[in-house]
């Protein structure tokens, strides 16, 4: 699964300081974020992480959108390489804006009930994942997975760093918590065992038979006012504890939060061209 249900409304509000020309802005203002095409040939982050599932081996891609899914139906109904099914999100009529992740995974469950039965990742439509990271989660042995990031090799700002949530595990990498938007304090007192900061990029294994439930049921999390994926599995961890196993990984993901991002994706796909 592939969240593009967001209202992108960082990259729409916020300003460049580099250079970006009128097409890219108008993209960036109008465009979800996955849709921006972000090199010389038009290609969009989307178009470089569905590259990237197919080489990891998947099969099956479900994007899930908002109610307006035209753009990406009209780019994507027709992949070479997956098989792409589009989900969407709906606004409940009491919001302006979507409900969160976890109310993503499960209006897209809801719709496609096989999911119910079976494993399936789930990731941003903003980030890069790598190949690897991609193949790890398609392929692990445990109920649940995730990407445990090594915080020192994130090419972010550190003030921005500082607000991506902690993952805590115990010596045998299962995960005990997802400590959101932590103090330093928490952050020093939940290095893994080899003393690494872990963090989330939001990108999971999730088993669907045991994880459905707590996606339905999931609280809004009475500061943010969203029902999200962290949320789901710290409730989740309280009934089924050491069913998610983590994968540290050392390695960057760029992603695209605002204007200046694009800029930042184009210098590294032309310095990472394999990606």
């Amino acid at each position: 699964m592939i969240l593009a249900g967001g209202a992108s409304s960082r990259m729409k509000n916020s300003k460049t300081e580099g250079e970006l020309d009128a097409n890219q802005i108008e993209q960036a203002n109008q465009r979800s974020k996955g849709l921006i095409e972000i090199d010389d040939s038009g290609r969009s982050l989307l178009d470089y992480l569905l590259q990237n599932a197919h080489i990891a081996g998947y099969k099956t891609v479900y994007i899930i959108t908002g109610k307006d899914s035209s753009l990406f139906r009209a780019r994507y109904k027709n992949h070479d390489e997956l098989e792409i099914k589009f989900a969407t999100q709906y606004i409940p009529k009491d919001r302006v804006k979507p409900l969160g992740t976890a109310d993503a995974v499960f209006q897209t469950l809801e719709q496609y009930p096989e999911l119910k039965e079976n494993q399936f990742s789930v990731c941003n439509s903003d980030n890069l994942y790598s190949v690897n990271a991609l193949e790890v989660l398609l392929n692990i042995k445990s109920k649940h997975g995730c990407i445990a990031y090594d915080r020192a090799h994130l090419e972010f700002p550190i003030d921005r760093i500082s607000k991506f949530a902690v993952m805590q595990f115990d010596n045998d990498y299962n995960l005990i918590d997802i400590i959101e938007k932590p103090n330093p304090d928490k952050v020093e007192n939940n290095k893994d065992i080899n003393g690494k900061v872990r963090v989330s990029m939001n990108i999971f294994a999730f088993d669907g038979a045991m994880s459905f439930s707590f996606f339905k049921n999931c609280p809004i999390h009475p500061e943010r006012n969203e029902k999200e994926i962290p949320t789901v599995i710290s409730n989740m961890l309280k009934t089924h504890p050491k069913s998610m196993l983590g994968i540290p990984l050392a390695e960057h993901v760029p992603d695209l939060t605002s204007k200046n991002d694009i800029i930042k994706m184009r210098a590294y796909l032309k310095n990472n061209p394999s990606s």
